[in-house]
């Protein structure tokens, strides 16, 4: 009796991804003007993240084509949220701009890494700083959640500022003390970014060496 094929399509984790796509959808459509409803399916989207990894380990579901939506939900939905805050923030689009650039460049090179060289999972590097970054998963969900928790602080308080102490609103204050794990999450994508090229080279390298042995010399 033949095998059943899987339908990766309908993979548990893979169900919970067109939920979050589903949910980030309605957030960008109401983002300009809808702050509640916004944030509300923006935040269950990313809560919905850490589920569909569960499940994926859970019922060891875990496929190529999950991770990349994963990535791409998780891209896509910041770089949204990035684009209504240019809006809000005209005076800081470059540095929005680029933090997105850095953000989506990293990761689509880094994925494409890990498909190029036939790597089984995107979270492994050699890298100490990477290694660290998809290892423990405390720092982690702290990276990421610092980083979603900034340009969330930035598109509420484009709404409500809050009281002010000191003359600077208090949405300002959280901000501030959020950014720097912003920072540091921009610099690990930098990190993505440099090891991956390093990566993709060395591939490419090995390609034409390999070209070159397997070409008959001409005397």
């Amino acid at each position: 009796m033949a095998e059943e094929e899987p339908n990766v399509f309908l993979f548990y984790p893979n169900l919970i991804g067109y939920g979050r796509i589903v949910l980030a959808i309605i957030s960008c459509y109401v983002m300009s003007t809808s702050p509640v409803t916004a944030l509300f399916c923006y935040a269950l989207s990313a809560v919905l993240d850490a589920f569909d990894g569960w499940a994926a380990r859970t019922y060891n579901q875990s496929s190529r084509f999950g991770a990349m939506l994963d990535q791409l939900t998780d891209r896509c939905g910041t770089m949204a949220l990035c684009m209504v805050l240019c809006k809000f923030y005209p005076d800081s689009v470059f540095w929005i701009q680029m933090s997105t650039i850095v953000d989506i460049s990293s990761h689509w090179l880094h994925l494409h890494a890990t498909d190029l060289t036939g790597a089984e999972t995107h979270k492994k590097s050699d890298n100490p700083v990477l290694h660290l970054y998809y290892t423990n998963r405390t720092f982690l969900g702290f990276m990421c959640a610092g980083n979603e928790a900034f340009y969330l602080i930035l598109y509420v308080r484009a709404f409500w500022p809050g009281p002010t102490l000191f003359g600077i609103h208090f949405l300002s204050y959280l901000a501030a003390i959020v950014f720097p794990i912003a920072l540091v999450k921009s610099a690990i994508s930098l990190v993505h970014l440099v090891t991956a090229a390093q990566t993709i080279v060395k591939y490419d390298t090995d390609a034409i060496l390999a070209k070159r042995r397997a070409t008959p010399k001409k005397d």
